[in-house]
């Protein structure tokens, strides 16, 4: 691996530590995530901020031992404080519960929060000049407006063993005018699901997206499938016309964007050839499986940024959670488990301090925070630029056949390079 020399810590001393009004929340999280989440912590935050963390300890085994209250407890800490922070941690499978001697299938914490804020997801790929995209016509941001509520996330699912009619019945709370249809009579074994989302939901989503389209200054896209879901998504399709031509027209001309719904298999055939600079909203998992294809597309999985921007309780209160969009690399915790170093990219656990940290800044007026969060992420991307990188990045620039020990370096040491800068772009501010 590429070595270079640098110090392993930050001195604190030689540091003017930036004054931060209000507390945000810090969810921690499981495997090599959580021991790169310490590093980025201990070397890139705390000695440049005077900052009251309020700390909720996420890992599997503490989510367990709690019932899994930790994670209500950490959602409600989010919507007083406004902004939280958060780790990647593992959702639980069977073979999960058995390695960790689980109590139960515990859901996703992600999920749970989600459902808690009532928010709307925004995944961004993160640009360095150097990596290569896949999509090589992407030139300009791609944000992904994922609505985190309900659909296949917070559905019934089962499986049917024989014969049998499946129906869903709706009873309204009056019992008056109730509603049974059949949605398939089953002649052998199969599967059902059941889904749902609300209004107030949808509305709040749409809200969320045309606040950002308007922040952003980018035209904003609506991809469903209301041409086969003609209820369901033409629900959607409703909701966002209506809200658009009530509320944001007006001032979506004056910036010279727009609002468009578009098929959403038509939308992403065409993004890929687009040079990028818009948002497209999507349902739950559309949104999950896109945002991954976008961040994929931009370079690397690894190179994504996530904020989940929830209403508050006041009028124009908005309430941020950022978080890496990627899992807790258990591959390379495996490694580390046996003492072995690894080169994990660290990059968007950085985004996620950086940009809850921003949305922190902007909340308490506090410019010389936003300025730290742009010289960090200058950071990142310049340690990249140099030649400092993990792995992933390596064989993304020189391909998996021409990657070896001199092209890249260990998290540590990549920390450790944007530990350098970071205190360089402090000094001179």
């Amino acid at each position: 691996m590429a070595s270079f020399a640098t110090n392993t810590t930050t001195d604190s001393s030689q540091i003017n530590r930036i004054k931060v009004a209000n507390p945000v929340v810090d969810l921690d999280g499981d495997e090599m995530t959580r021991i790169i989440w310490k590093k980025i912590k201990d070397q890139l935050i705390t000695p440049y901020l005077d900052i009251d963390i309020k700390y909720y300890d996420l890992g599997m085994e503490n989510r367990d031992k709690t019932d899994d209250k930790v994670t209500i407890e950490a959602a409600e800490a989010i919507k007083k404080y406004g902004v939280g922070i958060k780790c990647a941690t593992i959702t639980p499978d069977d073979a999960r519960v058995k390695e960790f001697n689980l109590k139960k299938k515990w859901k996703s914490p992600n999920g749970t929060i989600r459902n808690i804020l009532n928010g709307t997801v925004f995944r961004e790929p993160i640009f360095i000049e150097n990596v290569p995209r896949f999509i090589p016509s992407w030139k300009k941001p791609i944000i992904i407006a994922r609505h985190a509520y309900g659909d296949q996330y917070k559905s019934t699912d089962f499986e049917v063993d024989g014969p049998g009619k499946y129906e869903i019945v709706f009873t309204p709370k009056d019992g008056a005018g109730s509603k049974r249809m059949t949605v398939h009579d089953f002649d052998g074994p199969g599967v059902g699901l059941g889904m749902f989302n609300t209004k107030s939901s949808i509305t709040a989503f749409a809200h969320a997206c045309f606040r950002m389209a308007l922040d952003r200054k980018m035209p904003l896209y609506l991809g469903t499938k209301s041409t086969v879901i003609s209820t369901y998504d033409a629900y959607w399709d409703k909701i966002f016309l209506q809200l658009y031509e009530s509320e944001y027209k007006a001032e979506f001309e004056k910036l010279g964007i727009w609002y468009e719904h578009r098929l959403v298999d038509d939308m992403v055939a065409q993004l890929v050839k687009m040079e990028g600079n818009l948002i497209l909203a999507l349902g739950n998992m559309l949104g999950d499986i896109v945002s991954d294809l976008v961040a994929q597309g931009g370079g690397s999985l690894a190179l994504m940024s996530s904020v989940l921007v929830a209403k508050g309780d006041k009028p124009g209160e908005f309430i941020y959670e950022s978080e890496a969009a990627h899992g807790t690399v258990t591959r390379h915790f495996r490694q580390h488990q046996k003492g072995l170093a690894t080169s994990t990219n660290p990059i968007a656990s950085i985004f996620a301090w950086t940009r809850g940290l921003t949305h922190r800044a902007e909340l308490d007026k506090n410019p010389e925070l936003v300025k730290f969060c742009e010289n960090l992420e200058k950071a990142c991307v310049e340690s990249v630029k140099s030649g400092i990188m993990t792995k992933d990045l390596a064989m993304s620039i020189h391909g998996t056949t021409k990657v070896d020990e001199s092209t890249y370096v260990t998290t540590d040491k990549y920390i450790d390079e944007v530990a350098q800068l970071l205190k360089k772009y402090q000094s001179s501010a």
